[in-house]
């Protein structure tokens, strides 16, 4: 339940968390650029104000396990007469063959939108409208995932639906069909995007032939592979409850959703599941200069290199270290220095994208084309210094109270609370790692910063992926090693 307590601190976390940046959105000297006016009284005033540090303790979700292996998440919130369930299981993209790349994908919508053996799609939309309910599933790349909503007075309908189309979908003919053309008509679009074209060719530089490298949608040839047959048994090897974390929040009495639960998946036994092997990503770091054709007046631009898994034990500051670099605000230095001192884009940012094996660190830029090579140097000049000189004590400071200060913001709703609890057991993190998060983020030094940085960024190592017109750019991209050109496959 959230209290009145709880939103009195969200509240003035989201004050303090946003009022650096709101004071340079509008040209206004924030705490480090202030001091050589004089202050008004009010705003000596304001600067003399002392607070006590937030202390925060988010509800805790309880944690069970049904008789056939299901794992669940229950909170409780009776502020509304509303219940949301959430579920995710092993499976994914990653587990099917490459020449049915997309079998994931395809199985995942049509698990919904096809219907169940004992009713079909439009009589689970007409119940579902009737009641206000809604029912979803979806299978990405390394997860399924499936969502209920619906009103206390019709849960038992509503979570009758769930369990059905979870356990039991028919995948006819005809909607398989349907997805399958929605899919390659979304295929023969997506050249006609640049930013679409360069996230797609850079995780294949990056990791062909490993799935990762695949696109979770799948191709055209791979669709034209996939049967029926395929996703019913792609079904049956993953979908069991032992393979399946539940999340319920909302307006109801733990002791009878567990009866409910119990009863309506009663039928459903626990298997054993066997995953395929999944090759492991191979560390492998190189220079790559690679071009993509493409007649328009702005470049984009990313370039990066593998990165760490989301349970490595230098989570923390790697996430602190990037946060400084690019992925925090205008005022973080990639952003700072392309974007506010040198005006040659408005969107450029970091990130590590952290996956169960190796993911991936990035940088992306968009800019106009004649200052294409201006911001690739930047950029790596950028990466290198944070590598070769500690961070200021300034930048360290706001970087730990901004994650501080927004970390209220996981607990808005006991049905986000409830989700954190299920992707944490999912990802194999500590069932404690909401309690730890705040202490994990102010442990972090700035000797940290610069040992993650140097044992994770290697701005000489980088795959450069620029897409735009070579014949405006203010260098030719040959400055930064052997170009590879890279022809997009025209999709009739």
């Amino acid at each position: 339940m959230m209290k009145k307590g709880t939103w009195q601190v969200i509240v003035i976390a989201l004050i303090l968390s946003l009022a650096p940046h709101l004071y340079a959105q509008h040209g206004l000297p924030t705490e480090e650029a202030a001091p050589t006016k004089p202050q008004s009284k009010g705003a000596e005033i304001v600067s003399q104000l002392k607070f006590k540090p937030l202390v925060f303790m988010p509800p805790k979700p309880e944690r069970r396990v049904l008789s056939n292996g299901m794992v669940l998440y229950l909170l409780e919130d009776h502020d509304l007469p509303l219940i949301n369930i959430t579920a995710k299981l092993k499976t994914g993209a990653i587990y099917e063959p490459p020449e049915k790349a997309g079998l994931a994908s395809l199985t995942g919508h049509v698990m919904r939108s096809g219907g169940t053996i004992s009713r079909t799609a439009e009589e689970i939309n007409r119940e579902l409208e009737y009641i206000a309910a809604s029912v979803e599933t979806g299978i990405d790349r390394e997860s399924g995932v499936a969502g209920l909503s619906v009103l206390k007075k019709d849960l038992d309908k509503a979570l009758e639906i769930f369990a059905d189309v979870l356990m039991n979908p028919a995948f006819p003919e005809d909607k398989i069909k349907k997805r399958k053309e929605e899919v390659l008509e979304a295929i023969r679009r997506e050249n006609d995007q640049p930013g679409q074209i360069v996230f797609r060719e850079f995780r294949r530089l990056l990791y062909e032939p490993h799935p990762y490298g695949r696109k979770v949608e799948g191709y055209v040839n791979t669709l034209a592979n996939i049967t029926r047959e395929d996703m019913a048994a792609f079904h049956e090897r993953y979908f069991h409850p032992n393979n399946i974390i539940l999340g319920v929040s909302g307006d109801f009495d733990a002791l009878d959703i567990v009866e409910k639960l119990e009863k309506v998946f009663s039928s459903w036994p626990k298997e054993e599941i066997n995953f395929p092997t999944v090759p492991k990503v191979k560390d492998d770091f190189r220079r790559s200069v690679n071009y993509i054709y493409k007649d328009i007046e702005q470049s984009n631009v990313i370039l990066g290199h593998l990165g760490i898994e989301r349970t490595n034990p230098d989570y923390f500051p790697v996430t602190i270290m990037n946060f400084i670099l690019g992925g925090g605000s205008f005022a973080a230095r990639i952003p700072g220095k392309v974007r506010t001192e040198e005006g040659l884009a408005y969107s450029v940012y970091s990130a590590f994208h952290t996956p169960r094996d190796l993911g991936f660190f990035f940088v992306n830029c968009q800019t106009k084309s004649e200052s294409t090579a201006r911001a690739i140097s930047i950029t790596l000049e950028e990466v290198s210094k944070i590598k070769e000189k500690s961070v200021e004590d300034e930048e360290l400071a706001g970087a730990k109270d901004t994650f501080t200060n927004q970390f209220v913001f996981l607990f808005t709703s006991s049905a986000a609370i409830v989700s954190h609890m299920v992707d944490i057991e999912y990802q194999g993190l500590p069932l404690d790692y909401l309690d730890t998060y705040v202490e994990k983020v102010q442990a972090v030094t700035k000797e940290d910063i610069q040992r993650v940085a140097q044992k994770y960024l290697h701005p000489d190592k980088v795959t450069l992926l620029v897409i735009g017109n070579q014949s405006r750019f203010d260098r030719p991209l040959s400055d930064f090693g052997q170009v590879s050109t890279i022809e997009l496959q025209k999709i009739d």
